[in-house]
């Protein structure tokens, strides 16, 4: 993926600038009338006469100075009165803040006419070969590729190929909603989809399948202890269990039951969400509008990564894939901000069952040229 070189702060531009001004909160959650919004871009924030990088960087929050000296990107209901805020709107770096604004656009011939420039279209290629090699890349690196999924994955026959993603090594974190569980469980418990069939007719007494799996869960008391009991015995969710793979389901408004793992507090969801969105070193996002939005609000556009003697971490672009068989949510989620996205328009079992081939190429080739792949996680 695309890295970058940081700024030189030994330009006069930089080094001449003044510190980054900051105000006390005036009451919880509420910030000073001119705070600085933050960017899920690298920023940097001069404070002491020197220009650093706050941590957990993401959009739509503020720049707070701990009384440690540390600086991080705080979100507006996490701040406490009299806290100091960041203040300011430049972000050139001329009130004490830099927005690396052009760190990951590439270049382009401003005016030039040319066919299919538009950044997401059905009608361009998808390049399943690089996207295997970024999965399998961050596999031997270690790295922590977070999966944000809708229940389409499961209704579409996707499910086989999601769980081999858990089960092989290539899930970091599953954030998904109510409905992802309810029909991995259902399937697993009755070999149906919402009453769906296996060729997707319906079943008689069909309808009420998935609150029957519903129930059997919460009889058990969760899903792991519904795994435990042998009342569910394959699937996406048996895979995260089994293989220690952290999983948040987030409720909504029309949820049936709900699963006892589900979080219905909005702001308790995004709080769990975030503990996966800052570890996050990529993200594939399929089939779910609202989901792949909300976790694209959390991330940062790129990946910090340890660089003994710098100054500065190493910064590479933070993956992202997101998968919708409409334009309209991949455009949606760069339109809101995360722009390092690479839409896929397509829908979710051709995606899955076809990135899945691509990583098994990919690894015959890497185990043929002798590069060592570590092995898949292993039960629990």
């Amino acid at each position: 993926m695309p890295t970058f070189a940081h700024p030189d702060f030994g330009l006069p531009r930089f080094a001449d600038a003044p510190d980054a001004r900051f105000v006390p909160a005036p009451a919880d959650g509420v910030l000073p009338e001119d705070f600085f919004s933050t960017t899920n871009l690298p920023t940097y924030v001069k404070a002491g006469g020197a220009w650093r990088m706050p941590a957990d960087p993401r959009m739509d929050a503020a720049l707070v100075l701990g009384a440690d000296g540390r600086l991080a990107m705080k979100e507006m209901r996490r701040v406490r009165a009299g806290e100091p805020v960041a203040i300011g709107h430049a972000e050139d770096g001329s009130e004490g803040i830099f927005v690396h604004s052009s760190a990951f656009l590439g270049e382009s011939v401003e005016g030039e006419f040319m066919f299919m420039s538009s950044e997401v279209s059905r009608e361009k290629p998808i390049d399943y070969a690089h996207m295997a090699g970024l999965l399998v890349d961050e596999r031997e690196r270690g790295g922590y590729p977070v999966w944000v999924t809708g229940p389409a994955l499961v209704h579409s026959r996707a499910r086989n190929d999601m769980t081999w993603f858990v089960q092989n090594g290539f899930v970091g974190a599953l954030l998904a909603g109510n409905a992802v569980a309810v029909h991995d469980i259902e399937s697993s418990i009755f070999g149906t989809t919402l009453g769906m069939n296996s060729q997707g007719g319906g079943t008689a007494g069909g309808h009420g399948l998935h609150v029957r799996a519903i129930n059997r869960v919460r009889a058990a008391g969760s899903i792991k202890a519904a795994v435990e009991q042998g009342i569910v015995t394959d699937g996406i969710m048996h895979a995260c269990v089994t293989h220690n793979i952290p999983y948040v389901l987030t409720g909504s408004i029309r949820d049936d039951g709900p699963l006892p793992e589900v979080l219905t507090d909005a702001l308790e969801a995004q709080d769990a969400m975030k503990q996966h969105t800052t570890r996050a070193t990529m993200a594939i996002l399929v089939a779910t509008a609202l989901h792949a939005i909300a976790t694209g609000n959390m991330l940062p556009a790129f990946v910090s990564e340890d660089a003994p003697g710098e100054t500065f971490p190493a910064i590479r672009e933070l993956p992202t894939i997101c998968v919708d068989s409409s334009e309209f949510v991949v455009s949606k989620l760069k339109d809101r901000g995360t722009h390092q996205a690479f839409g896929v328009v397509t829908n979710a079992q051709d995606f899955m069952h076809i990135l899945r081939l691509y990583v098994e190429r990919e690894l015959n080739t890497r185990a043929a040229s002798g590069t060592p792949a570590p092995a898949a996680a292993t039960d629990a």
